[in-house]
């Protein structure tokens, strides 16, 4: 799998979709089919996990419950909290099986202004990144996407789908 982020990425575009759009989480729960390269890997009665449409490294997948809840304090009672952090491990734990990593980033992000739908972020760092390019700036899609297509989504998603099983 191509590691170099050379995929340019328009910020100002998928900012204006995102606010402009109903919820990419809801549409991915509802089995929209204009969301197919977010392949599902793992799926239960609350929760969802799916590979990153806008992929900075191979194996990206986020976790989200899913009923449309916005905040991962507020919304969230202690059980829920728990069950959906359980996730987040299972799901963390198969892509380090299945992707090669140094580190796993782990970590919820959204906005109410766009993406408000609690998810998590389940980011493998590959090996050999030189630190400058790791952290944050790893994440930022603003610094390149890799290449991506459907058939390589369909491949590590069934792949990820058989290290959960």
């Amino acid at each position: 799998m191509d590691l170099e982020r050379n995929v340019p990425f328009d910020i100002e575009a998928y900012e204006a979709r995102v606010k402009s759009r109903p919820c990419f989480i809801c549409a991915v729960v509802a089995g929209d089919p204009d969301y197919a390269h977010e392949q599902i890997v793992y799926e239960d009665d609350r929760h969802l996990a799916f590979l990153a449409r806008y992929p900075t490294m191979p194996g990206y997948v986020l976790v989200s419950p899913k009923r449309h809840i916005e905040h991962v304090v507020r919304d969230l009672d202690e059980d829920a909290y728990h069950a959906i952090m359980g996730v987040v491990r299972k799901v963390a734990l198969a892509v380090e099986a299945v992707v090669p990593s140094e580190r796993t980033y782990v970590l919820s992000l959204g906005s109410q202004e766009g993406n408000a739908h609690l998810h998590w972020h389940v980011a493998p760092l590959p090996p050999g990144t030189p630190y400058r390019e790791q952290q944050f700036y790893a994440l930022m899609s603003e610094n390149g996407l890799i290449p991506w297509s459907q058939t390589q989504a369909e491949e590590l998603a069934g792949r990820l789908r058989a290290a959960l099983a």
